[in-house]
Order: structure tokens, then sequence, then C-alpha cells
């Protein structure tokens, strides 16, 4: 990306690193927190054929470790490891091999600590309720994606269509009241994805977790794909075929709390290792977990080694962060008393900081073409500007401001909307401060909140309506775009992870209509410049009129000046035909309706203004000609004029 140049020289090894066995200048990196690809130094690795695996844990407090596993019948004796002076403590059990289950059992004489522990850099788990890690070689895996990882440096996602189907594996599709397989996903929803025309999909977190209701976001296993679907080489193919299907994969990636459970990383060896001992700093009180201590360069750099890993390993596109604002402030969601200021007195968590500008930094450097994004639910400055400009250095950042307020205004029924006309156009005063993108999230359809289609006023036909002019609105807006799964089918219940989406609704014509409406949003963003190119610069975006709140009816222009290309957007948020309504145009000549959301094909009422409508020269909103439109009920359109920009 052209606003991330890579700064600075990588620790990490380049020359195929070897795998497995510590060096002493292993242990040198490890100890400075520079050590980049610890994961191929640490954790398990089976040595050659017959020869054991090599283990190694990070456990500078404890004063006894060993490795317990199938291999020794759980004997907390039998297989000892050695410390070093970095606090790693390291050997090879001969009889361990790949498959093998193991965990590492930890003493600490100091504390009275006694504790099993999965280990930290496993590649793969038991499946939940057990625990343990297992044996497993990553890297002898033959990828076939070779192309799309050649031309993906060659990219600029700033400038190029952003459409991200966000997906929780498990309840996309279920079969026989069961999760389907990554294999099984793989032979069906990236042709799903495709066929659609979303160009990315966002994974909820895939990384190991106990817990199925934290849908992966109180994350154990940091380096290992979710058992729940199969194996580490199963998830490999998976992303294979988005990847062959053209679509770029972007994986939740959750640095800003770890569970509790005793087999985790909480009280690791017998200290707060990974988080910070006092709970004002370590422990969050809204979802009961740990904090981690991100001035630890030990901690860091098991951070940054893990996200490194799935850009590098596996072959991730983007890493997509949760919860920023919960690591940038000290004080987020404490009371006052609760918190510790920093050095300076203030509440920003200035080692947290650091974290996520050497993160960001070292992903744009080390995965060439891949991206970042942040969950950032504050107005934080700078969070998607480069690090040596002062930012925190993310490519992207969720415009939680434009979803509250848009979603806020959509629920009001339409004769009140003209009193908060506010809502819907506040949003393009601060669009263009960071690169946005515009998020109708798996957040919005949970706790209660219902689904997208039943939070929408008025009767069956309404709802319907308003969501497709809720989409339209969205798409035609300046930013990238997100939509869960689900909201494509006009789902009527809220998101339930432990079961499957409705997709026997698209047998009824209004949810079939919702389907094609998305795919054809998707579809006409990609092959329109105008709608991506200046997504997040103040070129790409001009109102017509944003004042007319009596009729609530919003009018912009859309362009590329790069491509010479231009889109007319007008959107009627009343369910009342807006009839000989003129809107003023830079340029006469004919302006072809791309799109109607209420055309009968997408179940609206068919109210339009047919293939096109002939400009006339008479100026209207300070512009030398003006159109004289038909506005259909609930409505969004989109024109294209010809031979202009």
């Amino acid at each position: 990306m052209d606003t991330h140049t890579a700064q600075g020289n990588s620790r990490t090894h380049r020359e195929a690193p070897r795998i497995g066995l510590l060096t002493e200048y292993d242990l040198h990196l490890l100890g400075e927190g520079s050590h980049l690809e610890s994961y191929r130094k640490l954790g398990a690795h089976p040595l050659a054929a017959g020869t054991g695996a090599g283990f190694g844990v990070w456990a500078p407090n404890a004063t006894y470790v060993s490795v317990i596993g199938d291999f020794n019948g759980w004997d907390r004796k039998a297989s000892p490891l050695r410390s070093s002076d970095a606090g790693v403590w390291h050997g090879v059990v001969d009889a361990a091999s790949v498959g093998t289950r193991y965990k590492y059992y930890i003493e600490n004489r100091h504390t009275g600590f006694q504790g099993e522990k999965a280990d930290p850099y496993a590649f793969a788990a038991e499946l939940r309720p057990n625990t343990a890690s297992i044996v497993h070689d990553i890297f002898g895996y033959q990828w076939s994606d070779h192309a799309w990882m050649e031309q993906r440096p060659r990219r600029n996602i700033l400038e190029e269509p952003l459409l991200v189907y966000e997906l929780h594996l498990g309840s996309w599709k279920q079969r026989d009241g069961r999760w389907l397989t990554y294999r099984e996903l793989a032979d069906e929803l990236p042709a799903y994805i495709h066929e659609m025309g979303f160009t990315h999909v966002e994974l909820l977190p895939i990384t190991e977790h106990p817990y199925d209701a934290s849908w992966g976001y109180q994350t154990t296993g940091y380096f290992a794909p979710t058992s729940r679907f199969g194996s580490p080489e199963d998830f490999k193919h998976l992303v294979e075929r988005f990847h062959e299907y053209g679509i770029g994969v972007i994986l939740d990636w959750v640095p800003a709390h770890f569970p509790t459970d005793a087999h985790g990383l909480a009280y690791f060896d017998g200290t707060h290792l990974y988080e910070h001992a006092d709970p004002r700093q370590g422990a969050h009180p809204d979802w009961g977990t740990y904090v981690f201590n991100f001035g630890r360069r030990e901690v860091a750099n098991f951070l940054l080694s893990s996200a490194l890993f799935w850009l590098k390993e596996y072959h991730i596109d983007a890493l997509r962060v949760d919860a920023v604002a919960s690591m940038l402030y000290l004080d987020y969601s404490r009371k006052e008393g609760e918190w510790i200021p920093n050095r300076f007195g203030g509440r920003e968590n200035l080692e947290a900081i650091d974290f996520l500008r050497r993160f960001n930094l070292l992903s744009y450097q080390e995965a060439a073409g891949s991206f970042t994004a942040a969950e950032e639910s504050t107005a934080w400055p700078m969070v998607s500007r480069p690090t040596y400009t002062g930012g925190l250095g993310f490519g992207f950042k969720w415009n939680m401001g434009w979803m509250n307020d848009t979603l806020r205004y959509m629920r009001n029924d339409p004769v009140h909307r003209c009193y908060h006309h506010s809502e819907l156009t506040f949003g393009l005063l601060y669009a263009f401060t960071e690169n946005f993108i515009l998020p109708l999230s798996h957040d919005e359809v949970v706790h209660g909140k219902g689904s997208l289609l039943s939070q929408m006023p008025g009767d069956t036909w309404q709802k319907f309506a308003n969501l497709r002019l809720l989409f339209g609105h969205m798409y035609a807006h300046p930013g990238k775009k997100l939509l869960f799964m689900g909201a494509e089918l006009g789902d009527w219940d809220e998101w339930n992870y432990a079961r499957g989406l409705h997709w026997h609704l698209l047998d009824y014509p209004l949810h079939r209509g919702m389907q094609r409406w998305v795919r054809d949003l998707n579809l006409t963003v990609r092959a329109h410049p105008a709608l991506y190119a200046a997504d997040t610069v103040p070129e790409g975006f001009e109102w017509i009129d944003c004042t007319d709140h009596a009729q609530s009816v919003i009018s912009s222009i859309r362009r590329s000046p790069k491509h010479n290309d231009t889109i007319l957007v007008v959107s009627n948020f009343t369910p009342v035909v807006r009839s000989n309504y003129r809107i003023g145009v830079p340029c006469g000549g004919r302006w072809t309706e791309l799109l109607n959301s209420d055309k009968d094909i997408y179940g609206g009422s068919g109210q339009g203004n047919g293939d096109s409508v002939l400009a006339e020269e008479r100026g209207s909103h300070g512009r030398p000609h003006s159109l004289v439109l038909n506005l259909p009920p609930l409505g969004t359109l989109l024109f294209k004029p010809e031979g202009y920009f």
C-alpha cells in the first residue's frame, strides 16, 4: 500500500530459517523481543523421522518444567526440560511425534504453583472441551496459490473495490445439525462469495478457543486454527480455494484480551507473566478476561509473531484487530480509581500504542500486499495513517460513527426522519479523516438487537424496502463495505452462533430479491471506479443536495477523476413517490439508470425512470443542467452519464 512504506530492517531470518532446536542466537533474539518468527523455535517441532520432537516454552519464573503427554503416560517427572538464561525451557523428547497430545507441567516453588498448560505456540489442539496441544508439522504444505501471492504486492487496496463478507464459519451453513468442515466449506463457500460479487471474506476468529459462545474472540491458541472444523492443512486448503476464486481472506485477530482458563496463558509460570499483576491494568471488567502486558518485550514478541504467522504461513491477506479502543485507553470501561495513569499522568496506554504501531509496520513490511484494519470506536486520531506521520499505521478503520448514526436514523419511522436528517449526512464531515470501512457487522445483529431486517420500521414490504435502501445508501457512500452473513438473505432472526443461516428463505420472492440486490450492488461497484477508486479522498464525493430534510431526500455525485467516471446517487427515505423531482447535474445528455432498489426483481413496487433520463438545459443546485426524476418510495437510484466524468 502506497501510504505504508516499509520502514526499518527486520531481524527475521530471511534464508529459510531452521525449525526447532534453539540456538544461542535464538535465545538472544527472544530475550530482546525481536525474534519475529519465534514460532519456528518455540513450541513443539517434530525432528527427522524417528528422532522425536524438540520443545521450547518461555516460563522464566518457573522452577521446574516438563513435557507431559501420551508418550509418557502424562508423567510429570518423565520428560523434564532445561532452562536458559532467557527464561526459555527447552529439550528433545525422543518418544514424541506428529499427532502426539501434550502439555507443559510447570512448577513455581516460590509461589506454590503447579499447573498443566497448553503450549502457547501449539500449531494444533484438541477439540474442546479437551485442552491438550498436538504436535504438528505445518511447514511442509505445498501451496497452489502462487499466482495470487505473486500479484498481491502489486495491488493498492485503497484504490480497488473492497467488498467484505463477514463470516462465522460454524453458523454460515450446517448439515444435519453439525458444522461443515474446512474442506466442506471449501467446496461451497468461495463459490458462493464469488457469485455474490464480494472481493474479500472476513472470518471471525478461527484461532483455537475453548468457548463456542465467545465466537472465537477469547483465544487460547494464537498459532492454531480451531480443530472444530478440521486440521491446519484443511484450513490452508480453504484459504487456497478463496484465492482460486479471487477472494482475499481477512482474519479477525485479537490481541486486546485473553481468557482466564487454567490451561491458557493466565498465571502461566506461577506469576502474572503475560498479563499485568494489578487488576487495574491486567483485567477487563466487561469481558472477565486478562489484558496483555504490552510493555514486556517477550509478550509483544509473542503477539507480533502470531500476527506474522498467519500472514506468512497461512497466506492470510489482512488482519482486522478487534477492540482497539480497549487497548488504547487505560481507563477503558473503568471508573475513577480503577485504573492507573501512564507515566505522564494521562489515560493513554503508551505501551499498547507502541505495540500497535510496530504490529502495523511489521505487517506491511514482512507480508507484502497484506493490509490491516482496526475496530476502533472512539475519535482517536490518525488510526489509519502511517506511523512515520504519527499515526497508528492501520490500513483501514471501521467507521463506527457512520454505522451508529445510520442505523439510528433508519430505525425511525419515515414520518419522523425529517427531524433526524443530520444523522444521515453528518458522517461526510469526517468521511476522509481516515481510510474507512463501513461495517454492518455481526455486532449489529446480536444481544437482542434483532436482525437488520427486523430493525427496519413499517410493514413487511416497507421493512424490505428500507433494508434495500440502507444497503443502497451504504454502497454509494464513500468508504469500503462490510456486510455480515445473512444480511443478504433478509433474515428475520438475529444471528445465533449455534445454528446455520435460514437458507430456506430464498424460496420466497422478497428474500430472493434482497439477495439479488446485494449481488447487483457488489457487481455495480466493481464495474464502476467512481464507486471505489476514490473512496478515501474528498475528490471522490460531492453533495448535490444534502439539505432536503422536509422530503428526506439526499443526492450526491461519486467520481473517480483518474478513470473519468461519474455516478449520480439519489435516495428517498420516505415511502412516498416523489414525482417530478428536479436534481442538478454537471452535464447534459442522457443519464442511464444503473440501479434502482424499487425494481420488481428486487421485490419493489416498480417505480422509476425506465432505462435512462435526458438532462434538461436548466440549471439547478448550482449545476448547469438538471434531471427531472421519479423517486421511488424508500428507494435508491444510481445513474451514469454518457460521455462525461
